[in-house]
């Protein structure tokens, strides 16, 4: 059974730093991309980063550019995304999501089958 476990939301002030995990479990991530998603309530699902597990690519959103690491551990499942520099406007709930690599549509959420439950994270002085 595939299934992604998201882990290590929680609240810090702005400019601290958050690390999320993504465990999957039912398949190897090693065959598939895996990409981080947030959302706000009353918003879409706005695509964040993304691992192409075919090369060790990486994919990341403008508003996170040079502030978020998304890393695979190569001896677990595991998909790290290491948030540095935390702002305001980055609080959500984050959610892994996995599935073939989309090339330039990677941040479309449409395009992913499988989703783990979430994982809060809240910025806040």
């Amino acid at each position: 059974q595939v299934q992604l476990v998201e882990s290590g939301g929680g609240l810090v002030q702005p400019g601290e730093s958050l690390r999320l995990a993504c465990e999957a479990y039912g398949f190897s991530l090693d065959y598939y991309s895996l990409t981080w998603f947030r959302q706000t309530p009353g918003n879409e699902r706005e695509g964040v980063a993304c691992f192409n597990s075919n090369d060790a690519s990486t994919a990341y959103a403008d508003s996170v550019k040079g502030r978020f690491r998304i890393s695979k551990d190569r001896s677990t499942n595991i998909v790290y995304l290491q948030m540095n520099n935390l702002k305001p406007e980055d609080p959500a709930t984050y959610y892994c999501a996995t599935g073939q690599w989309w090339g330039s549509r990677w941040h479309d959420s449409t395009l992913y089958d499988y989703w783990g439950q979430g994982t809060q994270v809240t910025v806040s002085s």
